[in-house]
């Protein structure tokens, strides 16, 4: 075993190699005698020899940077008068000039009364230590991005000047101070969460969060979590999130536009696609919306047509202020100023007090005090020279007011609905117009003996569509009976008045010339067209059914027929089979092309109870299949349904091949042959326009 002694004595030798290795020196001052040892490294640190060095407490001042010298005398006196330890850090100017960094650490010895009696420690060379430490500070320091550090206890070690910009606090008032209690809004916040999410995980986290007033911005945060507690980079981003807040609104203004656009574009149901504005512009442009529809008759026909807030439970409420408010307005209220003078009117604050003052008592008014609008406008929706409409924008308190970028939108918004319901009625009024021309030429059929003929005309669910189908009947002065269907190309009024014009010209084609064929009515019917510059092109076909007394003795009808680009009549043989006709030579041309091309009948022999059928081509055309699939499902339906009463078969044939519905104008004319060797049969059902009348071709 080692003895005792040589135990001490190599414990000795571990601790000055240790202390050695460390380049550490030792002090020993003694406060009575004033003597003041160092060891060789410590003399060395201080710029002496052996021999120069004093041994007294002016040779360590002498060697103390001026800056230096009053903070560590005072510390240094504060020791020996109070006991404990000591901790510096100061700079030592040696004789060449150069200047080192020495850290110092020292203790008292206390004598029997309890005064100081020495001061021992240690000391040593942190020079290249603290550049590396100010060459980070200086990095810092010339950072953009504001830096704070720390340590374990949440307090304040390190703040940059950026930092100090930033955080509106110089780092005076921040080092050694706790976080929590500097920023107490950051307590429960992201920046909470994210610097102990960080020093839990020992990971880096990066998150971006808003600081209220007096910061009162938004920051990007990087926390970074080190031995010593936490570092923090962080930069202020506001502006650059108030840049990319007002570029999302603006997309979203311009998306809302858009929408606007296509759900006001192409729909005749312009009244119903208004009221839908309200879901639109909410909550884009206002916390809750109203829209309103004026009637030609005033304020009479004032009503609010659609509302929506963005809050889903107050939107009852919403409803039943949109209920109740145009009754209990005020002849001063801002509806009435807005539609008057067709300018938008705006309440800024305190609205809610503002419309109460134009309602009359009542549940309205309770109801806009529970909805507490802070701000409104009310905004014309124009149209050529009258106000046809209103779009109201509401904000509550937390919104505030409308922004000069959201009220231009909500205008562009109230611009764009009121032209399209302003076009929308004036439309409607000519499609009014085209249908009502349109049916005054479609009169009722005759009613010859032993015959029944049935008329229908549907237009188009489309208003756009509606254009120039017609269908006629008549006698003529041989007796015959003369069927036509016709369609005018365009869909307009123009068509419509040119269909007019068309059907009377062949209508008196064929009753001022004695036994006219068809297809010499349709040739005189082009000559007429060019004679009278009817710049327009249309299709026709032209049925004539005549007897003499052979074909009554046998009870036969001939048909004789023409088609000028027209699709073929289709006849329901009593049999019930189903045939649908073929000219007798090529397709021939519509009229408006050629007046002088050459025009043909053709001849069919009917028998009694036989059914003929002139159609246009909107009863079998679809926009999902191609004409010859659509004649097809006709035939099918007519074979089916063909032996029924007339008007029924007709009624049937819209219901199954349109659905009631077209897209194109449907016309249709029909003619059932009955026996002639009893009393005329009892007409199917009541008759009506267009509808369908006996008839009974000529003899």
């Amino acid at each position: 075993m080692t003895p005792p002694g040589d135990e001490r004595e190599a414990e000795r030798l571990r601790g000055e190699l240790a202390i050695a290795a460390a380049g550490i020196g030792t002090f020993d001052w003694d406060l009575v005698t004033g003597r003041l040892d160092w060891d060789d490294r410590l003399v060395e640190l201080f710029g002496y020899s052996l021999d120069t060095f004093d041994r007294r407490i002016t040779g360590f001042n002498d060697r103390l940077h001026p800056d230096d010298l009053d903070r560590v005398t005072a510390a240094v006196q504060a020791v020996i008068e109070t006991g404990g330890e000591l901790s510096l850090l100061y700079r030592v100017v040696l004789p060449g000039g150069a200047t080192r960094w020495v850290s110092a650490r020292g203790r008292t010895l206390t004598g029997p009364d309890g005064r100081a009696v020495r001061l021992l420690g240690a000391a040593y060379d942190v020079t290249d230590q603290r550049d590396a430490e100010q060459a980070v500070t200086r990095v810092l320091e010339a950072m953009p991005a504001g830096f704070y550090s720390l340590d374990r206890e949440w307090r304040f070690t390190h703040v940059n000047a950026a930092g100090e910009h930033v955080l509106q606090r110089g780092r005076d008032e921040l080092l050694g101070r706790v976080i929590w209690e500097e920023f107490p809004a950051s307590v429960g916040s992201p920046f909470e969460d994210g610097y102990r999410r960080a020093v839990a995980t020992g990971a880096p986290v990066i998150f971006e969060a808003h600081y209220p007033p007096p910061l009162d911005g938004f920051y990007e945060m990087r926390a970074w979590p080190s031995p010593d507690g936490l570092s923090v980079y962080f930069l202020d981003i506001t502006a650059r999130r108030r840049e990319q807040e007002r570029a999302e609104q603006a997309a979203a203004r311009l998306a809302l536009l858009g929408a606007v656009t296509e759900q006001l574009t192409g729909t005749m149901e312009a009244e119903r696609a208004v009221a839908l504005l309200a879901q639109l512009v909410v909550p884009t442009l206002g916390d809750w919306c109203i829209v309103t529809l004026v009637d030609e008759d005033g304020r009479r026909g004032i009503r609010d047509v659609g509302w929506w807030h963005r809050e889903e439970s107050l939107r009852p409420l919403v409803a039943d202020y949109a209920r109740l408010r145009i009754p209990a307005l005020r002849d001063s209220s801002f509806v009435q100023r807005a539609l008057s003078g067709g300018r938008p009117v705006p309440i800024e604050r305190d609205a809610a007090a503002a419309v109460q003052r134009v309602l009359l008592p009542g549940e309205a008014h309770d109801l806009i005090g529970r909805l507490a609008p802070e701000s409104i406008v009310v905004l014309p929706l124009r149209g050529r020279g009258r106000t046809v409409g209103l779009l109201t924008l509401f904000n509550g308190s937390e919104r505030g007011g409308i922004p000069a970028a959201d009220l231009a939108t909500a205008g562009e918004v109230a611009s764009r609905a009121g032209l399209a319901l302003d076009n929308a009625r004036r439309y409607g009024q000519q499609v009014a117009l085209a249908e009502q021309l349109q049916r005054s030429f479609l009169t009722a059929p005759p009613e010859p003996d032993h015959a029944e003929i049935v008329a229908r005309y549907l237009p188009a669910t489309e208003a756009a569509a509606v254009g120039g189908d017609w269908y006629d009947a008549f006698l003529q002065p041989d007796g015959a009976t003369v069927l036509v269907i016709g369609d005018v190309v365009g869909h307009d009024i123009a068509a419509a008045a040119t269909m007019g014009q068309l059907r009377s010209l062949l209508r008196g084609i064929a009753t001022s010339h004695d036994e006219a064929g068809p297809a010499d009515v349709l040739r005189r019917l082009d000559t007429s067209m060019e004679l009278l510059q009817l710049d327009t092109l249309a299709t026709a076909a032209v049925a004539r059914f005549e007897q003499d007394a052979g074909q009554r003795e046998r009870g036969t009808t001939r048909m004789r027929w023409s088609s000028a680009g027209h699709l073929p009549p289709v006849v329901v043989h009593r049999d019930g089979t189903v045939t649908a006709l073929e000219p007798a030579g090529p397709a021939e041309l519509l009229l408006g092309v050629d007046p002088g091309t050459r025009r043909t009948d053709s001849v069919v022999t009917l028998d009694r109870g036989d059914t003929v059928l002139l159609f246009t081509d909107g009863l079998v055309e679809r926009r999902d299949s191609d004409l010859d699939a659509g004649t097809a499902r006709l035939l099918a339906v007519l074979a089916e349904l063909g032996s029924r009463p007339l008007q029924e078969v007709c009624d049937l044939l819209l219901e199954r091949l349109v659905e009631g519905r077209p897209d194109d104008d449907v016309a249709l004319v029909a003619v059932r042959l009955h026996r002639q060797d009893g009393p005329r049969p009892a007409e199917a059902g009541p008759r009506r326009l267009p509808g369908s009348v006996p008839d009974e071709p000529g003899e």
